[in-house]
């Protein structure tokens, strides 16, 4: 049967399994947009193109599914960029479509042409341009494959007007063939027989875990490393709820807004297993310095990631959840020994305790003021723990890394790598479409707020109950804080002089608006937008100038943490 080439985009779309696009149309892809009426696939119309993408990040990340866009040429596809480069840095798979201009008229600065496939080049894991429709069905089904194998990522779809208009006899491949593109998911057996050797003889070994955990649906198999060698954990802000924070063996998040006992166990550390994370340098800290004592095991899918940062002197390359499991099974045949070396490091768990009693994560509680510590807390008591939580980028991010204490995977969605403010609002309207039935909650600065805040209208469109929480203290936070510290508090164009009344806001957009000044206001406003339906926007005037600590200065080891401001 002969198809247009809009209708096979459609179809293969709905073949590959996907319920849900996001996305904006446009004069490129209205044909797209046309066929969209008769298809069973859901579209959710977003307010901005960066916001669709981000939408599918969030759904992507909450649901583990592949994550799809449209967008149209030109402008709309340019203001995917970012989002596509915060998916790129995170690892997190998507499909983003793009329309251009007719062929014979690309390279001839058409109306709203620009070059997507160079410009997104390098933040893509691969993108292509459709020049002939019988090339279509099999580039859709290659775009899926590579988004979702190996190390997660985005691919970049650019389809010409002309390829969406023509026809040709629709045949989707059962398979996808790809030299040079050929993930290794099996852990080497000698590697992985070497590991157990060496956490065998380890006395002071620390786990350390970043957002693979979660991608790769790991979690349990790290729960049971970790619990059959009685090794601490530690995370990344992406690796953030791939270990339970209240689990005995919890160290939280480490690095430059780490715990205390997290950087000093790793710093004491004489074996570190990474699992799924790349030494980003927020977590490192001075490299020269960085878990000096210690042998380091580096598992990862993806090759390029292993020794890129810092040394390493077991690399196993494959996938996270068959090599833990594998590592799992191997120490088990070693019971005897695995039981002696944990008797051997249990002086090991007494110091880190101890460290935890002497350098606790704490704040300085107020009867006057709000603190943002306190909102945080009090949001994780009233969802019982069961809820999706999402951030943009700042203080109110670390603090909720810091505070909140998850204990369920794709719980946390946060930009972590390129630290885009502006992505907590849209990711959460993602995670809402793909988990009807779980509460989603953006917490959110005021500044980072302001940046997609039109997709109020989208929640409010398509009766998405998101709370948000904006810990308003109308400063650009996390810049201020660095201005206060290392500035003499020359706060240059932090300051967001003009206060937004967004109770005023929400209502205007048709979302209900809720407002606390004061503490014993805190927990009132969090259960009446618990118990509201629909989208709430709620306020919260905090401390204007409450810090995120301790922190690791620019250049520092992880060892020399301010822990006070």
């Amino acid at each position: 049967m002969k198809m247009t080439g809009s209708k096979i985009l459609l179809e293969c779309l709905r073949l590959e399994g996907v319920e849900t696009v996001f996305g904006y149309p446009g004069g490129a892809v209205i044909n797209i947009y046309d066929d969209l009426v008769d298809s069973p696939i859901r579209h959710i119309l977003t307010r901005h193109e960066q916001a669709a993408v981000h939408a599918a990040d969030g759904y992507s990340r909450a649901t583990g599914k592949v994550g799809v866009v449209i967008a149209t040429s030109g402008p709309g596809a340019t203001n995917t960029v970012t989002g596509i480069a915060t998916a790129y840095m995170d690892s997190i798979p998507m499909v983003v479509v793009t329309g251009q201009v007719p062929t014979p008229l690309i390279g001839n600065d058409a109306f709203q042409e620009v070059d997507i496939i160079g410009i997104t080049r390098s933040i893509t894991k691969h993108n292509f341009l459709v020049k002939d429709i019988k090339d279509l069905a099999r580039i859709v089904k290659e775009a899926f494959y590579i988004a979702r194998t190996g190390r997660p990522g985005p691919v970049l779809i650019d389809l010409p007007k002309d390829v969406q208009v023509s026809t040709t006899k629709f045949v989707y491949p059962d398979t996808v063939e790809l030299r040079g593109y050929k993930p290794t998911y099996s852990g080497n057996v000698r590697q992985v027989e070497k590991a157990v050797q060496m956490i065998l003889k380890a006395r002071k070994p620390v786990i350390y875990v970043g957002g693979g955990a979660s991608l790769a649906d790991a979690t349990g198999e790290l729960k049971n490393l970790a619990e059959a060698i009685q090794a601490p954990v530690t995370t990344t802000l992406m690796g953030m709820s791939a270990f339970p924070r209240r689990h005995p063996l919890s160290l939280g998040m480490l690095g430059m807004h780490g715990t205390y006992y997290a950087n000093m166990a790793v710093t004491e550390s004489d074996l570190l297993i990474a699992i799924g994370a790349r030494f980003d340098d927020r977590v490192t800290g001075k490299i020269a310095t960085f878990a000096p004592h210690a042998k380091i095991i580096h598992v990862d899918i993806d090759p390029t990631s292993i020794k890129k940062n810092v040394r390493v002197d077991l690399p196993i390359v494959g996938d996270l959840k068959e090599v833990l499991h594998r590592l799992v099974l191997k120490l088990a045949e070693s019971a005897d020994e695995v039981d002696e070396q944990v008797r051997e490091t249990e002086s090991w768990r007494r110091e880190i305790d101890d460290w935890k009693q002497q350098h606790p994560m704490f704040y300085k509680a107020s009867d006057t003021v709000i603190k943002p510590q306190f909102v945080i807390e009090k949001i994780r008591e009233l969802t019982q723990d069961d809820a999706v939580i999402t951030t943009e980028v700042g203080q109110h991010q670390m603090w909720t890394a810091q505070f909140f204490a998850f204990s369920h995977p794709r719980t946390f969605l946060s930009s972590g790598g390129l630290g885009t403010m502006g992505y907590g609002l849209p990711a959460a309207l993602g995670a809402q479409v793909g988990c009807p039935g779980r509460q989603v909650i953006d917490i959110s600065g005021d500044g980072s707020f302001q940046m997609n805040s039109q997709e109020i209208a989208t929640l409010v469109q398509h009766r998405l109950p998101v709370k948000i929480a904006i810990l308003n203290n109308n400063f650009l936070g996390m810049v201020r804080q660095w201005q206060q510290m290392f500035f003499d508090k020359r706060y240059s164009q932090t300051c967001m002089e003009l206060p937004i009344d967004f109770v005023k806001l929400a209502e205007a957009y048709g979302a209900t608006g809720l407002r606390a000044t004061s503490p014993d206001e805190v927990e009132e406003v969090i259960r009446k937008a618990l118990d509201t339906p629909g989208p709430v926007i709620m306020e919260f005037k905090v401390a204007r100038e409450e810090n995120v600590m301790p922190m690791v200065p620019a250049g520092a080891g992880l060892n020399e943490m301010v822990l006070a401001s």
